[in-house]
């Protein structure tokens, strides 16, 4: 990490414990993306018994060095998230999970009644799937735009304005006089709804210290995949009742709630946010303009920041093999998962004829595959601990990927039961099943996912996630328009089994990576080293 000027004593001066990270090293998830490379990134992640850190810089006006004060939160600050009631913070927790959990379901909710568009406004099933896809599309654009405005103006404005968004949109959604209505309405939704999927786990990274986010993390994880599984079972049984337009009143009124609860009942918790305030009060309080924050130190227009953070993901994406073939692997089992939204109808609507409500049963075992794996989830982030006190709390990042390289092998498994057992006069009970270890897998890949990318690139991770996001959110949106005409060209069983085929390959991933990652990382112009300072990041 870069050096610093200052002033605090290590007594007068307590650290955040950390959790997978060197001792005293800044999590990456907890500090802005808005300041330069040298800035003292310990305001925001340490507290003092001051309130402030003394930093000297070089004036542009009189040329001379003078001393600015850094404004932290004191020792135990009441103000500091990671200080409130575990009652407070789990309540917040929540809320972004229930939230993230409604932008989920909103995805997968249509699928069970896509036919009812095509009878309505004359169109065909492959118009009608452009729902899904432009809403899957806002996911990998949203991100782009909402991660570095959260930056500018906090969590908390953001989750309230662009869920607003969503609530008014989902409005034209289920009175649409024609397919054109429903599809923008339904893109600008996606890009609105981007925004909790983005931010949500900066606010878990807020409010929990790195050893106590093992389980909200997990709880997290969990919302985003139960959604998808829960949403067309509730959605299957709703359109055999009332039709396919309460597949939109049903998302009106779960993100009503939502917006609710996130608006007027979570406060601000992003830790630069809160300090620019307590800075700005400072100033006004004690009549003294050398309270700042490195935000405000910074001089860099905007503009130029605004071009740093929505080029750095490309760099990132298709300057670094990591960035590159973990988005690949991800964006994989994104697609994989989106197709089995069409899948499941195509074996069980077409080959059984069972009814909407009927096939959404059948998402049962992989629901409970994703709440299993949630709940492995501790067991997961023990090992790592273990790990870390093996490497004097410096393990490898490629650490990171060993529950991936155990849990790869389940999604190849569960597609390849789902793909043999979908013959018309087999027992219903076979494709269902292949869901379970699918969603049982699924969690352990996602985090491993993250967490290696996070570890690998630390102060650029926000970019390399971002990238990630996007690439995933871009062929997870193309899958769902080729699934249908795929099964009927190929047949249930081989269009499956190329799948399972695709996911066998990408399990060579994880593998090559941990044996071969470090190698890569010390050739990266991008990824971390212990010595920032000898590394030159190239210029954008």
């Amino acid at each position: 990490m870069a050096s610093h000027d200052s002033h605090v004593s290590e007594d007068t001066l307590r650290r955040y414990p950390t959790f997978g990270y060197n001792p005293g090293e800044i999590d990456p998830t907890d500090v802005p993306l808005g300041v330069t490379e040298d800035a003292n990134l310990e305001e925001f992640t340490v507290e003092t018994r001051t309130g402030n850190i003394i930093k000297s810089v070089k004036s542009n006006v009189t040329n001379k060095m003078e001393d600015w004060k850094l404004v932290t939160f004191r020792i135990d600050d009441p103000e500091n998230p990671k200080n409130w009631s575990k009652a407070k913070k789990w309540y917040c927790t929540m809320v972004v999970a229930w939230t993230c959990f409604v932008v989920a379901f909103a995805s997968a909710v249509i699928t069970a009644g896509l036919d009812g568009p095509p009878k309505d406004f004359h169109v065909s099933m492959e118009v009608s799937l452009l729902t899904i896809t432009v809403f899957v599309v806002g996911f990998g654009v949203g991100p782009m735009v909402f991660a570095p405005l959260s930056e500018m103006i906090g969590r908390r404005p953001v989750y309230a304005v662009t869920l607003f968004i969503a609530l008014i949109f989902e409005i034209p959604c289920a009175v649409a006089p024609n397919i054109g209505t429903l599809i923008v309405c339904r893109a600008i939704d996606g890009i609105a709804f981007s925004a909790p999927m983005t931010l949500v786990g900066g606010t878990l990274s807020d409010l929990w210290r790195n050893e106590e986010r093992g389980v909200p993390m997990a709880a997290f994880s969990a919302a985003p995949f139960i959604g998808p599984a829960i949403g067309p079972l509730v959605g299957g049984f709703l359109y055999d009742a009332a039709g396919w337009r309460w597949l939109y009143w049903i998302q009106l009124i779960l993100a009503g709630v939502a917006w609710a609860m996130i608006t007027f009942t979570v406060p601000e918790t992003y830790t630069p946010m809160l300090l620019k305030e307590r800075a700005k009060k400072l100033r006004k309080s004690e009549n003294d303009s050398s309270y700042v924050t490195e935000q405000e130190l910074d001089s860099r227009p905007t503009a130029e920041k605004l071009r740093i953070f929505l080029l750095r993901p490309f760099q990132l994406l298709f300057l670094e093999p990591i960035v590159l073939f973990i988005s690949l692997y991800m964006s994989v089992l994104y697609g994989l998962l989106y197709m089995f939204f069409v899948a499941f109808p195509v074996v069980y609507q077409e080959g059984k004829g069972y009814s909407p409500g009927i096939t959404g049963l059948m998402f049962i075992p992989l629901a409970i595959g994703v709440v299993a794996s949630a709940f492995c989830a501790p067991l997961v982030n023990k090992h790592y601990l273990q790990l870390c006190a093996k490497h004097n709390g410096k393990p490898p990042a490629e650490a990171r990927l060993i529950p991936m390289m155990f849990s790869c092998w389940l999604i190849p498994i569960g597609l390849f039961i789902f793909a043999w057992t979908s013959y018309s006069h087999l027992h219903w009970i076979g494709p269902a099943i292949g869901g379970f270890p699918v969603g049982f897998g699924f969690i352990f890949l996602y985090n491993s996912a993250n967490n290696y990318l996070v570890d690998t690139y630390q102060h650029q991770a926000a970019s390399a996630l971002a990238a990630k996001t996007f690439l995933r959110s871009m062929w997870g949106a193309g899958c769902v328009l080729f699934t249908i005409q795929m099964y009927h060209r190929l047949g249930y069983q081989w269009a499956s089994s190329l799948l399972a085929f695709i996911a066998l390959a990408c399990c060579a991933i994880p593998y090559v990576f941990y044996y071969y990652g470090e190698g890569i990382r010390r050739h990266s112009h991008f990824a971390y080293c212990e010595d920032e300072e000898t590394k030159a990041v190239p210029a954008i």
